[in-house]
């Protein structure tokens, strides 16, 4: 069973030197919808999550909506265990696995075939885990004898097959995504989406934030629109995406 529960959580971001610079300060109360405040120390401070309630259980496929800066890919990297709260309690049961970014720890000096030991590390794969499905990686892949030069040689497109190849291996009970994943050639990109689809399928509970509204609605089955760190609305995805998207 895969559980996750936020309960009033906060996230706030010091922004360092910012007192005394006025028009610093008014640019970024514009920019934020004036979620500024001040910490126990005076410091100047964004608040990128405010007061966030929700529980997420098996089954759940939920889809984050908002504008740029509303709080989405906060909310990820809280899930995903890179920031922690400010405020409030979250409960996590069940292993995570992240798609935010699937070029982390890619060396470009590094072999492909040293690369996908790296990024399977990351990932949480053991050696002995990674040795057992190292050829079905490269296979899928398509880089042939290529998986041992530099990735330094790459094409974007050779480089992103090798992320894409490594870091959907794995299964997680909760996947957390920034986007949905599709990389490559026409031929290559029938074969991600089939990973992705399985990879979802396979997974307890899927977040994703998306701007693309055919995705959230086809793969989503409840919806949260953020809007400056808060909630303001969570529903199925026709209703929030007709909220959002008109």
């Amino acid at each position: 069973m895969a559980l996750i529960e936020f309960k009033d959580v906060c996230a706030d971001f010091p922004i360092y030197n910012a007192n005394g610079r006025s028009l610093k300060r008014r640019l970024i109360e514009v920019a934020t919808g004036g979620k500024l405040g001040a910490d126990t120390h005076g410091r100047v401070v964004v608040r990128a999550l405010d007061g966030i309630s929700f529980s997420f259980k098996d089954g759940d496929r939920v889809g984050l909506i908002g504008h740029n800066g509303a709080g989405k890919s906060t909310l990820l990297r809280m899930l995903s265990g890179v920031y922690k709260p400010s405020l409030g309690s979250i409960r996590l049961e069940g292993e995570i696995g992240s798609l935010i970014d699937i070029s982390l720890g890619i060396d470009p000096e590094a072999s492909g075939r040293e690369n996908i030991f790296l990024r399977a590390a990351l990932l949480g794969m053991k050696n002995s885990q990674i040795k057992e499905r190292l050829n079905e990686i490269i296979d899928f892949s398509e880089l042939g004898d290529f998986v041992d030069m530099p990735v330094r040689t790459y094409s974007s497109g050779m480089h992103l097959r090798l992320a894409f190849s490594v870091s959907t291996i794995v299964r997680p009970e909760i996947l957390l995504m920034d986007e949905w994943l599709s990389v490559g050639d026409e031929n290559f990109k029938h074969k991600a989406e089939a990973r992705m689809a399985e990879l979802v399928q396979n997974t307890r509970i899927l977040v994703i934030a998306s701007h693309d509204r055919k995705m959230i609605e086809h793969n989503c089955n409840r919806a949260i629109l953020l809007e400056h760190g808060k909630i303001k609305m969570d529903a199925s995805p026709k209703e929030v995406c007709s909220a959002y998207f008109g």
